[in-house]
């Protein structure tokens, strides 16, 4: 399953169609985006870091914790994965563990970026990055790391914010050269700078939306023109989570009741649906002992 989905993944890539990839941070959200339709998944640090810990994206989940939440959601999925390895939690040694780690969970691509370590979320201020000659041994390490030659290996480089797009240009270029599949400047704040990342380097590019961060806003089909590989929208469902849960909670604060009229909840029907109740319910008479 795994294997035929990271074939999947690497020929959707390299079609440069904008592949339009939303974040999930728990398995249910894998479901719901799975069942709308989307062609592949990515898992990611900050969204499992705010969701499982109540905390903020600054290299405190650990590599355990995001190996399990891939075995959790590979479980009830088929499409491809992409996760989020921040910096590799660690040297190219740490690096190669948790590319290893990640593809056994059940990953077909892990994301890794050249931050000092503990990282920070890519839109926020006051980061800095490490050697580029460092940060291309980790690529080469993850690289060496994979079983699966459909195994993607992300780079991302955060000089922009740093040392200029001259700089992120030529990071990700070394970061080809030792192994990436493909490459990722993180927020850029210029079109015309993604048409020139995109024109400087042979690999597939992957656009990264944070909502309310320091990308502008550009549709889909202008990314499809420029012909770019992925377009992420890590934490879309995370932050549509916490406006409705908000709402709903507000409401019951206010009124001390919550019900499926009010519009602002699902219903149990269709919670149930969505964690495949029939199929279990299928389950539990096919396997009934007979009385």
């Amino acid at each position: 399953m795994s294997i035929l989905a990271g074939k999947q993944l690497r020929d959707m890539v390299e079609a440069r169609r904008a592949l339009l990839v939303p974040g999930v941070m728990n398995a249910l959200a894998a479901r719901i985006a799975a069942d709308l339709g989307f062609e592949a998944l990515y898992i990611t640090g900050a969204g499992v870091t705010n969701a499982a810990l109540g905390l903020p994206d600054v290299g405190l989940i650990s590599p355990t914790q995001m190996t399990e939440t891939i075995g959790l959601i590979r479980n009830i999925t088929e499409l491809p994965l992409i996760v989020d390895g921040d910096t590799g939690f660690g040297n190219a040694i740490n690096t190669w563990h948790t590319v290893r780690s990640f593809e056994r969970a059940g990953a077909n691509a892990i994301q890794l970026e050249d931050q000092v370590f503990p990282k920070r979320c890519g839109h926020f201020e006051g980061k800095a990055v490490i050697p580029a000659a460092e940060m291309a041994e980790k690529i080469r390490a993850a690289a060496e790391a994979r079983v699966s030659p459909d195994f993607l290996i992300i780079a991302r480089t955060d000089s922009y914010a740093t040392h200029g797009l001259d700089e992120a240009i030529t990071r990700a270029q070394m970061f080809i050269d030792a192994g990436a599949d493909v490459t990722f400047v993180e927020a850029p704040r210029e079109i015309s700078d993604f048409r020139r990342v995109i024109d400087s380097l042979a690999v597939p590019q992957l656009v990264n939306m944070v909502i309310g961060g320091q990308t502008p806003s550009v549709g889909l089909s202008d990314f499809r023109a420029l012909g770019v590989g992925l377009v992420l929208y890590a934490n879309a469902s995370l932050q549509g989570a916490i406006l409705g849960m908000q709402h709903a909670l507000a409401h019951l604060r206010d009124h001390g009741t919550l019900t499926e009229q009010d519009g602002l909840v699902a219903s149990f029907a269709e919670r149930q649906r969505l964690v495949g109740m029939e199929e279990f319910k299928r389950m539990e008479h096919r396997y009934a002992v007979p009385e």
